[in-house]
């Protein structure tokens, strides 16, 4: 008798066991939804490298739960159209645990509701538009989708004062793309320049895959600026100032992260130069567990770590310490992240300590870095 009763307390303590511990799969996979091929691929391919590093370093100590880590790759051009085709086909892959991406602001929007709905928790490196965080809940108010990046109405409000008060403008020429990105951002930089005294001489609008800027850069030279704040991505950005220089508009340029890209610089030649972009993360104030990673990934790459790639590094992160504690379930992985909410029990990454608010965004300080001589370089100043 006391031995059958032995025996039903270890069946029930296993029983306890397996109803506690964390939901386990064969196969781990994160995925990256990003553009991999056309225009905006330099994108995609920062993305991919730090999410690729992250993941060598946790399967080369042994995988997490002796389980490795594989990384799907969805590309989506960066396109609205395409992420919205891609996101159904991430929700339907039950390996997948998370996703990181996506990269732009309208290609994010376009696969949250499919995420939301699905319940596949998200996080983004790269997309900053302020109605990201207004529709990442559920009808529960769960939020599903994260990012560690700053935001465009914070990214607007910053590169305002750094203009005024650090580079000493005061004439500016906006040129915005017509999406997601370049509205919003365009938006928040205008409404604080007016508040610091900036006097905006005119705003001109194009649309993402033009080449000939020609007619608005002459309107707006007209308005005799002394700064052209580029509201948009690099390929265009590059071409809007080569095209300036040529026009006689040799004033500076300024951006923000979407100009960060070294095809900024192979594209636009000399005329990238006295171009000034804010970013989330400078390798110069990077914190001192970043160093190693640095000089690493720099080894490996040889190239210069851009703040996509390190921010995606430690998303991927993210994702592995959410496994690492609560197992492969979906939703106890949002539920891991959405804890990650002080700085108590912030993620510590090599960018710095990240926790998310109530809506899934974090607080991250903004650098600035330019183009001098050809290449890109930390701002002689910044502004904290």
């Amino acid at each position: 008798m006391r031995a059958k009763n032995w025996t039903k307390a270890v069946l029930a303590a296993c029983l306890l066991v397996l109803v506690c511990s964390p939901a386990w799969a064969q196969k781990i996979k994160i995925a990256v939804a990003a553009p991999l091929t056309g225009p905006a691929a330099s994108y995609g391919e920062n993305i991919k490298s730090g999410v690729e590093t992250k993941v060598e370093e946790i399967n080369a100590a042994g995988g997490i739960n002796g389980v490795m880590v594989e990384v799907a790759y969805f590309d989506e051009l960066c396109e609205p159209r395409e992420a919205a085709v891609v996101a159904p086909r991430i929700v339907g892959d039950k390996d997948i645990v998370g996703v990181v991406g996506h990269v732009c602001s309208s290609a994010h929007l376009a696969a949250l509701p499919t995420y939301v709905r699905m319940g596949m928790p998200v996080i983004s490196p790269t997309a900053t538009n302020v109605t990201i965080s207004q529709q990442n809940k559920d009808n529960q108010g769960r939020v599903w989708s994260f990012r560690n990046v700053y935001l465009d109405d914070y990214q607007g409000y910053f590169l305002a004062h750094y203009v005024k008060e650090i580079l000493g403008l005061e004439r500016i020429a906006v040129f915005y793309e017509n999406n997601d990105y370049g509205i919003g951002l365009k938006n928040a930089f205008v409404a604080e320049a007016k508040n610091v005294g900036l006097a905006i001489v005119g705003e001109e609008g194009y649309v993402k895959g033009a080449t000939d800027f020609a007619p608005q850069l002459t309107r707006l030279r007209g308005g005799n600026p002394d700064g052209l704040f580029i509201s948009g991505y690099y390929n265009e950005g590059a071409l809007i100032a080569a095209q300036a220089e040529n026009l006689g508009m040799n004033v500076a340029k300024f951006g923000a992260d979407g100009l960060d890209n070294v095809d900024y610089i192979n594209l636009g030649g000399a005329a990238a130069n006295n171009t000034y972009m804010t970013v989330p993360f400078l390798a110069e104030a990077a914190p001192e567990q970043a160093q190693d990673f640095i000089k690493k990934f720099e080894e490996k790459y040889q190239r210069d770590l851009d703040w996509m790639s390190a921010n995606a590094y430690d998303a991927a992160g993210k994702f592995a310490a959410a496994v690492a504690a609560v197992g492969t379930d979906r939703t106890a992985i949002r539920d891991y992240l959405a804890g990650i909410n002080s700085m108590e029990n912030a993620y510590i990454g090599i960018t710095g300590a990240t926790y998310f608010s109530e809506i899934g965004d974090p607080e991250k300080s903004a650098f600035v870095k330019m183009v001098k001589d050809g290449a890109f370089t930390a701002a002689p100043k910044q502004m904290q």
